[in-house]
């Protein structure tokens, strides 16, 4: 017990995102993803396994029994006066069950847009969607990349009294005020498409989709965004153009999602450059004209070092990089068409998109990030 209290409370302190706890065939091993990146912080002996891994099943409310299959629960825990989330998720492994734990801190999700760091024309595309009456905004990028708290943002931003905002969720990862948030429960046959017809019939202004997964879903997402409602949703896509051939893929006819599609944003995220120790140098020009990188007289490109205050990585934090599509006419005609992905970038970068890795060198020109951080968060 106080071997689990002191993960717990440490990851929290060394501001962790997740908690991973894989067995081995000699040791259990502990790693803890800070920054996006994974860091092997303990390894305790195997002796041990069986006793951390039920006392954190019992934590979460989960079947100590049953080994063979995976299983989801949720631990609240006090620390410094704070009430955090710990989202678990169990998976058999052949040397026993690995435990992930997602950190949830609620404090640090209630976020303005200015945290977004979304610039430019980035913030203008993105207001414009998020403040219309209807239609439909959908957030992409990998798992972790920050879409829900980008849609917790918006959902911030337009939440007022006269205005009804339901949510559906799987799970319900942070709780808002003044929000009706559903919680998936498929057991009990409460699925996405079904609390989804149901939310309709509640008279929403806005609904929140946790994700789209399947057919049933975006069809249902789609008609609401066509009916009067202001859709949000994310949805596991490499880029804002291929969200648009992802939902054709799912089976929804072109010409619905042209009609209902606003926006797309696509994101990623990096680690920012610790403020402390970060130094400025010089690249070579060839370097920079290959990746793509234009560098003003008056703009400096910084490293990291490391020192103290970023227990010697030379990052703190992470920083967004964005990709805002706007869905214009001539996005739409493409998408009738039948298009391809890169087709329909193509048409949204000469309509003034600002693509992920040109974003990423922006805010590498801004101070914000290194070189090698876009580079390994963005293909």
């Amino acid at each position: 017990m106080r071997f689990v209290n002191l993960l717990i409370s440490q990851a929290i302190q060394d501001r962790a995102s997740d908690i991973h706890i894989e067995p081995g065939e000699h040791e259990l091993r502990v790693r803890y993803r800070i920054d996006g990146v994974l860091n092997e912080v303990q390894a305790a002996p195997t002796s041990v396994q069986a006793g951390v891994i039920s006392r954190l099943k019992v934590m979460a409310e989960l079947d100590i029994a049953e080994r063979r299959r995976p299983q989801d629960g949720r631990i609240s825990v006090l620390h410094q006066g704070r009430k955090i989330d710990l989202r678990v998720a169990t998976l058999p492994t052949v040397y026993g069950e690995k435990i992930v734990m997602r950190i949830l801190d609620s404090s640090g999700s209630a976020k303005t847009m200015a945290d977004l760091n979304m610039i430019g024309r980035n913030f203008e595309a993105f207001k414009s969607a998020y403040t219309r009456p209807n239609g439909m905004l959908l957030v992409t990028g990998p798992t972790g990349s920050g879409k829900s708290t980008t849609l917790y943002t918006a959902i911030q931003e337009v939440s007022k009294p006269s205005v009804n905002v339901i949510t559906v969720e799987d799970p319900v990862e942070y709780r808002m005020a003044g929000i009706n948030q559903v919680q998936i429960n498929a057991k009990a046959g409460l699925t996405f498409a079904s609390a989804l017809r149901s939310i309709l019939r509640s008279d929403p202004d806005v609904v929140l989709i946790g994700e789209i997964r399947d057919h049933e879903t975006a069809q249902i997402a789609v008609e609401a965004a066509l009916t009067g409602h202001l859709v949000m949703s994310t949805l596991h896509t490499n880029d804002a153009p291929s969200a648009v051939t992802r939902l054709v893929e799912m089976g929804i006819e072109p010409y619905l999602v042209a009609s209902a599609l606003v926006g797309v944003v696509a994101q990623r995220l990096a680690r920012r450059l610790c403020d402390k120790c970060k130094r400025p140098t010089t690249y070579d020009e060839d370097y920079l004209a290959r990746i793509g990188l234009l560098i003003e007289e008056d703009e400096e490109v910084f490293v990291p070092v490391g020192c103290s205050q970023c227990a010697n990585t030379g990052y703190r934090g992470r920083i967004a990089i964005h990709e805002v599509m706007s869905v214009t006419e001539e996005v739409e005609r493409l998408t009738v068409a039948h298009a391809s992905a890169s087709e329909i970038g193509r048409a949204a970068v000469g309509q003034g998109m600002v693509s992920l890795r040109q974003d990423g060198w922006n805010k590498v020109a801004a101070g914000l990030t290194s070189i090698e951080e876009v580079l390994r968060v963005v293909a």
